[in-house]
C-alpha cells in the first residue's frame, strides 16, 4: 500500500478531488435547467423528421422519442449515484472498475465523441453569427465555406471557451438563463405554426402528407405520385419530368409532362429506356422533378429520389431500430454524467432534475419540429413536394426575408446551441484529459484542449447521416455503462474506497493499473453489438446494439469478476 497521501499522489488535483457536500450548490431544478439546454439544439428538433421520412408517423415518432428518453433516463440516473454519493467525476469513479489508468481508454474515447460533436455544434452556432452579420450589414450569404463563416465560427469558438474558463457556477448560470428562454421560443415557434397553419387540427392533419414518399416505383402500376395538395384532389404541382442514372453513370432525362389526373400514376411504357423491371432490381436509378406555373415562371422542386413500394414499410424490427437510435442519442451523457451530479446537493435533487429536465423537453422539442414544419407545408405554397419541406430550422429561416425575424432566429439558435455544447461537450473531455495528467492539467485547460481538437476535426465536413452515427456511438457505449453500473452496484455495494482512488498502489491498481477484465469485457461487448452490421443472420444484435451490449457486458463483467478476478492491492 501507498503511504504517501492521496494529496501528494499524482493521481490527484484540487478539481478532481470530492466535492464536499457544503460545497455542492446545484438543486434538482439547476439539473433540470441544465437537460433542458442540452436537449433543446438542432438534432433534437430534427429527430421526428428521419423517424417520418422512413415511414413512421408523427404520434409513433413522438412516443418513441418518449419512451427511449424515459428508458435512457434510468441508467443515467443510477450512474450518477456514485457522484453524489461522493463528489467525484466519472473518470475518478471510473477507476474502480477500469483501473486508476485504464480508466483513460473509456474516458478518452467518450471524450473524443464529444469533441467531435463540440466542433460541430460550434459550427453551427459560427454560421448563426455569420447569418446575424449579413442580416444587419445586408450582406449576401454565401455557398461552401467562406472567410466570414470561420471568422463566425472562431467567435462562437471563444465564447464557448469563456464559460469552460469561468467554471462551473458559469455554466450553472447559463444553463439557469437558458432553459426559460428556450422554453419560451419553443411555445413561440407553436403560436406561430398555429397562426400561419391556420389552426392545430389542420396543421396535424397536414402530418401524414408530409410524412409520405412523393415518388414510389409499384411492379404492377408503375410509377405512382403522392405529391402535397393546394386542395383534396389538387396537387401544387403540375408538371413532372423522369430522371434516371444506369449503373454505368448514364444519365437520361425525359420531357417535362403535364401531371395525370385523377390518378397519380405514370405508366412506364411511354419511356422505353425506363424498364420497370431495371428500376426494382437496382440497375437504374429513379428520381422526378416536379414545377408549377407559367413559362418563365416556374416554382421546381428539388430531385426526389423514387422508392420502390414496400422499401419503406416499417416491421417491428425497425420500429426497435429506431427506438435503440433514440436511447443512443444520450449514450455519451450516460458514460459521464457523474462529471455533473456531483455537484448536486442530494440523490433526491439529482433523480428529481433528471426525469423532470431530459425525457419531457425531448419529447416538447420534437414535436415542435414536427408542429413547425407541417405548418410552414401549409403557409409557404412553394413547397410542391414534401422532401422540400423545412425539416431543420435554418431551411426554416432562410424563407423569411424580415432581417429582425432571422436576427431573433439565429439569437435563439446560438443560445440552444451554447447551452448544448457547454454542458454535453466540454465537461466530460475536459475532465478526461484533465485526468490523464492531474497535476499539470487543470480543468480549464483541459476544456480549451477539447475545443482545439474540435477545430482539428473539422467539423465543417463532420455533417452525416445521424442515425448511424447514432447507432454506431450507442453499440460501443452501452458496454461502458455496463462495467461501470455493474462494478458499482454489484461489485462494490455502492461502497468506494475513496482515498485508494487517488493511490497509485490500492484497492484499484489491479494489474499495473489496468482492470483487465473491465477492458476485455467492453471489447467483448462493443463487437457483440455491432457485429450484425456484417453478419445478416444476427442483424436483430445490431438492431438492438445499446440494448445488447449493455446486457451482454454487464453478465460477462459480473461473472469474470466473481471468479477471474485478478484485482492486486
Amino acid at each position: 500500500m501507498e503511504n504517501i497521501s492521496p494529496h501528494e499522489s499524482g493521481l490527484y488535483s484540487e478539481e478532481l478531488a470530492p466535492i464536499p457536500v457544503e460545497n455542492r450548490t446545484w438543486n434538482r431544478w439547476n439539473l433540470a435547467a441544465l437537460w433542458v439546454g442540452m436537449a433543446v439544439c438542432i438534432p433534437t428538433y430534427l429527430l421526428a423528421s428521419y423517424m417520418i421520412r422512413s415511414g413512421l408517423s408523427w404520434q409513433a415518432s413522438l412516443i418513441i422519442i418518449g419512451l427511449a428518453n424515459l428508458v435512457i433516463t434510468l441508467p443515467m440516473v443510477l450512474n450518477g449515484h456514485a457522484g453524489v454519493k461522493y463528489g467525484i467525476p466519472f473518470p475518478v469513479a471510473g477507476r474502480s472498475a477500469f483501473g486508476i489508468y485504464g480508466i483513460h481508454i473509456p474516458a478518452i474515447i467518450r471524450g473524443f465523441v464529444a469533441c467531435g460533436w463540440f466542433g460541430i455544434q460550434t459550427w453551427i452556432g459560427g454560421l448563426a453569427i455569420y447569418s446575424i452579420w449579413n442580416a444587419l450589414s445586408g450582406s449576401p450569404e454565401t455557398e461552401g465555406l467562406s472567410a466570414g463563416k470561420f471568422i463566425a465560427f472562431g467567435v462562437f469558438w471563444i465564447i464557448n471557451i469563456y464559460f469552460i474558463w469561468k467554471g462551473t457556477e458559469s455554466i450553472k448560470w447559463l444553463e439557469d438563463v437558458s432553459a426559460p428562454i428556450l422554453i419560451g421560443i419553443g411555445i413561440i415557434l407553436i403560436y406561430w405554426g398555429y397562426s400561419a397553419g391556420g389552426g392545430f387540427q389542420r396543421v396535424l392533419d397536414a402530418g401524414p402528407q408530409v410524412g409520405k414518399p412523393s415518388v414510389v416505383l409499384d411492379p404492377e402500376k408503375g410509377i405512382v405520385l403522392d405529391l402535397l395538395e393546394s386542395a383534396p384532389g389538387s396537387p401544387r404541382a403540375s408538371e413532372y419530368k423522369l430522371i434516371y442514372n444506369s449503373l454505368e453513370g448514364q444519365k437520361m432525362e425525359s420531357a417535362w409532362k403535364a401531371l395525370p389526373i385523377g390518378t397519380g400514376i405514370i405508366s412506364p411504357d411511354s419511356f422505353p429506356s425506363l424498364t420497370m423491371s431495371e428500376a426494382l432490381l437496382g440497375k437504374v436509378s429513379v428520381s422526378a422533378q416536379f414545377r408549377s406555373g407559367q413559362e418563365g415562371n416556374y416554382l421546381q422542386s428539388s430531385e426526389v429520389q423514387a422508392i420502390v413500394k414496400d422499401s419503406n414499410k416499417l416491421s417491428f424490427w425497425s420500429y426497435l431500430l429506431w427506438f435503440t437510435s433514440m436511447v443512443g442519442f444520450w449514450a455519451t451523457m450516460s458514460i459521464s454524467i457523474s462529471d455533473i451530479t456531483r455537484q448536486a446537493k442530494s440523490q433526491k435533487d439529482q433523480i428529481a432534475g433528471q426525469f423532470i429536465g431530459l425525457p419531457g423537453t425531448m419529447v416538447f422539442y420534437s414535436f415542435t419540429g414536427i408542429f413547425v414544419t407541417c405548418a410552414a407545408v401549409l403557409a409557404f405554397p412553394d413547397i410542391l413536394v414534401a422532401e422540400d419541406a423545412p425539416w431543420d430550422p435554418v431551411s426554416l429561416i432562410n424563407r423569411f426575408d424580415n432581417p429582425g425575424v432571422i436576427i431573433f432566429a439565429q439569437i435563439a439558435m446560438l443560445i440552444a446551441t451554447l447551452s448544448t455544447n457547454i454542458a454535453a461537450n466540454v465537461i466530460a473531455p475536459a475532465n478526461a484529459i484533465s485526468n490523464v495528467f492531474p497535476k499539470q492539467i487543470s480543468f480549464r485547460v483541459g476544456g480549451v484542449i477539447a475545443g482545439l481538437i474540435g477545430i482539428v476535426l473539422c467539423p465543417w465536413w463532420l455533417m452525416d447521416d445521424i442515425s448511424s452515427l447514432l447507432i454506431f456511438i450507442s453499440g460501443l457505449l452501452g458496454p461502458v455503462l455496463a462495467v461501470l453500473l455493474c462494478d458499482y452496484f454489484l461489485i462494490r455495494k455502492t461502497e468506494l474506497d475513496i482515498s485508494s482512488l487517488y493511490r497509485s498502489q490500492g484497492a484499484y491498481t489491479y494489474t499495473k493499473g489496468y482492470n483487465l477484465i473491465a477492458l476485455f469485457s467492453i471489447v467483448a461487448g462493443a463487437i457483440f453489438a455491432v457485429i450484425g452490421k456484417w453478419v445478416p443472420q444476427l442483424v436483430w444484435i445490431f438492431n438492438l446494439s445499446w440494448f445488447s451490449g449493455f446486457i451482454f457486458t454487464f453478465v460477462l463483467y459480473y461473472l469474470l469478476m466473481k471468479f477471474f478476478n485478478t484485482k492486486q492491492s
